[in-house]
């Protein structure tokens, strides 16, 4: 399992954010204060207080090719 903070600062940010995870297979939450949510949804993410970074917990050692593709959100 990996952990990365993000920052999704806008509603586009978040639509490609989600289009972006759920092509891979493995599980994905994001975490926020005591809330988590599926990273492959729309409607969770806007669930939580966007404001603020997010964690991201990628549960999978074998996600490189994710990590590349997320890294103008990961601070």
């Amino acid at each position: 399992m990996k952990k990365f903070d993000i920052l999704l600062s806008s509603t586009n940010d978040v639509k490609v954010f989600v289009n972006t995870v759920t092509k891979y297979d493995y599980d994905i939450d994001l975490t926020s204060g005591r809330y988590v949510v599926d990273a492959k949804s729309i409607m969770g993410i806007f669930s939580l207080d966007l404001s603020k970074p997010i964690t991201l917990e990628v549960h999978s050692d074998d996600c490189d090719a994710l990590v590349e593709e997320l890294k103008p959100y990961i601070q």
